[in-house]
């Protein structure tokens, strides 16, 4: 799969910029943190980060160990081939939506006692660290302020609000934020190239418009559509079920038959619902924040009030919601659409 062939391997590879250079400033900083959260939705490199950060303090061949001036893991010595392979003794992944009781944190404490194998350091990786209980969290408290000086933790999550103060208070947060447009795009390059696929840019843009911000979605969708030979922007808009963009605008105008239409067309294709109103809730969240003095080099095409814009979010976001459990995917929509019209006293032809 491309995400995890892909995956980067050094800290040049790392696609989220803003995170890579926080990363870069830690590890030539005189010394290391000895706990780490780092925080960001799903599919934007902090598990990967944390691989790369056990490589590369760990490496025989760079700067920690006086062999180089570079950061870098060579991704050639026994310590990076094993951390690359998830064989080495010394780096321990652990995922706390399984191992997330007060006996499971014991035993990993227990653990942090033994000095390193082979590496510099022995890594704690946990996954979803908000879903610690409340209790392993306060075993793991003492340990997190003091560890031994070869031990270093790496907390990974998607909800930081549900990290207690007193841990956030004793760990580096590095913060790694929606995927960018432009760093989505650089990934997807970064594959064609070793694929050997003719660069798109219209094709990469729009993928990265529907990957929900996420590079690893927007490298499945990559293979998904290379799969399917559908590699043709036209074709790609098609396959995923966004080959209109203008029904925002028949709902401006208030004419229920052809919005209905328009959905039924849709649905015939073989459209997306769900990245379809991801797609309307996007774009009226941009309108919304346009209307409000913001983001103000927005071209405004709809002429929507407030109270309209307001509301039409509203019920999009009950649709999209409802998507999962209706037995008509188009259903949503169409409620959604009607219950817009009667709470704005629309007059729908």
């Amino acid at each position: 799969m491309f995400y995890l062939k892909y995956r980067p391997k050094t800290i040049e590879e790392i696609d989220n910029i803003k995170a890579k250079e926080v990363l870069k400033n830690i590890l030539k900083s005189p010394s290391l943190p000895h706990a780490f959260l780092f925080s960001g939705q799903k599919g934007t490199g902090k598990t990967s980060s944390a691989r790369i950060f056990a490589k590369t303090v760990n490496c025989q061949n760079n700067l920690f160990s006086s062999k180089s001036k570079s950061i870098e893991p060579c991704n050639k010595c026994f310590n990076c081939l094993s951390i690359e392979n998830s064989s080495s003794t010394d780096v321990i992944e652990i995922d706390a939506a399984s191992n997330r009781g007060i006996d499971d944190i014991r035993n990993l404490i227990k653990t942090t006692s033994f000095l390193p194998m082979s590496n510099r350091f022995r890594i704690f990786i946990i996954d979803e660290a908000h879903m610690i209980t409340h209790d392993a969290f306060n075993a793991l408290l003492k340990t997190l302020e003091e560890p031994p000086a070869s031990v270093i933790f790496i907390l990974a999550t998607t909800n930081e609000e549900k990290i207690p103060k007193t841990i956030l208070s004793r760990c580096s947060i590095v913060k790694f934020g929606k995927g960018v447009k432009r760093d989505i795009i650089n990934m997807l390059k970064r594959i064609s190239v070793s694929e050997k696929i003719e660069e798109d840019n219209k094709l990469f843009s729009l993928i990265a418009d529907y990957c929900e911000d996420s590079f690893r979605d927007a490298a499945k969708i990559f293979e998904e559509l290379k799969i399917q030979n559908k590699l043709n922007h036209d074709e790609a808009k098609k396959f995923l079920g966004i080959f209109k963009q203008d029904l925002l605008e028949l709902i401006e105008k208030k004419d229920i038959k052809n919005v209905f239409e328009w959905v039924e067309d849709f649905n015939q294709q073989g459209g997306n619902f769900k990245i379809l109103i991801e797609s309307l809730l996007n774009q009226l969240h941009d309108l919304l924040l346009f209307k409000n003095g913001v983001n103000n080099e927005l071209k405004m095409e709809y002429g929507f009030s407030n109270e309209e814009l307001v509301k039409l979010i509203k019920y999009l976001t009950v649709a999209y919601q409802n998507l999962r459990i209706s037995p008509i995917e188009s259903l949503p929509l169409e409620i959604a659409i009607v219950e817009f019209y009667n709470q704005v006293s629309l007059k729908i032809n």
